[in-house]
């Protein structure tokens, strides 16, 4: 057993080695990972999470790792390629959940919604943006987030392979095509909230016209907070549907064109 502990002690350097490189990549990720990564979680949660991923990840990836783990000086550079991969993906991954929060901030905005119960979350926000983001990260949580998340990371090794640094035209691509649909996105969920404060305002004006003496505005106003409201009622389970639907593509192929 003495004559063997040298050559255990090597494999259990080595895996340690693998996995703290693992570990770089998926910390940098949870930083800013929808519903793992949200301040309202713990620290000490996010980093057992962290850990979680990473003893899951490394065995899959080992082999791309071992070579580039024996290289001189493969330490320094995989603290700088790793993190910058893993915030990188992260962020791709946070900017389809942002959809939500701009949905909700342009609906807000349209129906005078805006201040109505607010406060309830981390960041400040309007209620139907945080509405939006709740449900949909326990949406994306009921179906399976944290397989796909693994998915991803191990993905991730085919597109950035470990110690590369991304090149600057390539995440520039990468980013602005993903911040291009995620706006267009946020404005088709709220599409139907626009058309509707659209239409009340023209209809307000007419009126307005017709009778200078009527305060339109004391009977408009509550007549566009519950019309939104009832708009909310309708249309929220099929627009986090219709949201869900793209997250599930871009879980399919984060890295590639959408």
């Amino acid at each position: 057993m003495i004559d063997l502990l040298p050559a255990a002690l090597g494999l259990s350097q080595q895996a340690l080695l693998l996995g703290f490189v693992v570990f770089l990549r998926v910390g940098a990720m949870m930083a800013v990972l929808p519903a793992f990564g949200e301040r309202s979680i713990p620290q000490r949660v996010r980093l057992a999470l962290t850990l979680c991923f990473t003893i899951v990840v490394t065995p899959a990836v080992a082999d791309f790792i071992a070579p580039f783990s024996v290289q001189s000086g493969a330490m320094g550079r995989a603290i700088a390629t790793e993190v910058l991969a893993g915030l990188a993906i992260g962020i791709v991954l946070r900017l389809f959940v942002m959809i939500l929060e701009i949905a909700g901030t342009i609906i807000a905005q349209s129906t005078s919604l805006s201040q109505m119960f607010g406060g309830g979350a981390v960041e400040a926000q309007p209620v139907v943006g945080h509405l939006l983001l709740v449900g949909g990260l326990a949406l994306a949580a009921m179906l399976d987030l944290h397989v796909r998340v693994v998915e991803i990371i191990i993905m991730s090794y085919d597109f950035i392979p470990v110690g590369t640094f991304i090149g600057g035209a390539t995440l520039s691509d990468w980013g602005l095509q993903h911040i291009r649909s995620g706006f267009a996105m946020a404005f088709s969920l709220s599409a139907p909230f626009v058309i509707a404060s659209l239409v009340y305002n023209v209809a307000l004006g007419v009126i307005n016209r017709a009778m200078p003496q009527l305060m339109v505005a004391m009977v408009g106003a509550p007549a566009i907070t519950l019309g939104g409201m009832a708009l909310m009622m309708i249309t929220l389970p099929l627009l986090l549907q219709i949201w869900q639907h793209g997250f599930d593509v871009l879980l399919m192929n984060p890295f590639g064109a959408r």
